[in-house]
């Protein structure tokens, strides 16, 4: 969780603006890390992904809590998955948290396992995936 720098080089991170204020912020990559920003050295994992067999990961999704239940998170989802889509992957994945969960299952994502993120405060957390074709 954080920041993402990898995201950004890669051009693959999504910022949603209404009336010039940020509103929410997502995005997907076509590299193996499933979760964490540029801290989590141990998470990390540049390594491509194929296509033709891996499953595209959908990374750092936030949506500014004066702007949920307004369809931001879903504009982030539904952008990052038509790329996806478009670079050959025919699944996507993501780390979710519990908070975000209602709205990735609503968008077609099901659980894959459940976790704990290593560290003096674990954080729960649900892998999940979703068939793009």
């Amino acid at each position: 969780m954080g920041l993402d720098t990898q995201l950004i080089a890669d051009g693959t991170y999504l910022l949603v603006e209404t009336d010039g204020q940020l509103a929410g912020c997502g995005g997907w990559s076509r590299r193996a890390t499933l979760y964490g920003g540029d801290h989590s050295t141990a998470l990390r994992d540049a390594a491509l992904l194929d296509p033709a067999r891996d499953a595209a990961r959908i990374r750092a999704m936030y949506t500014d809590p004066d702007f949920t239940r307004r369809g931001v998170g879903r504009l982030v989802l539904s952008v990052c998955e038509t790329a996806a889509r478009e670079a050959g992957f025919a699944r996507a994945e993501m780390m979710a948290t519990l908070a975000g969960e209602p709205l990735y299952r609503a968008c077609g994502y099901l659980p894959i396992e459940r976790i704990e993120t290593p560290g003096e405060v674990p954080v729960p957390m649900i892998r999940m995936g979703k068939d793009l074709r």
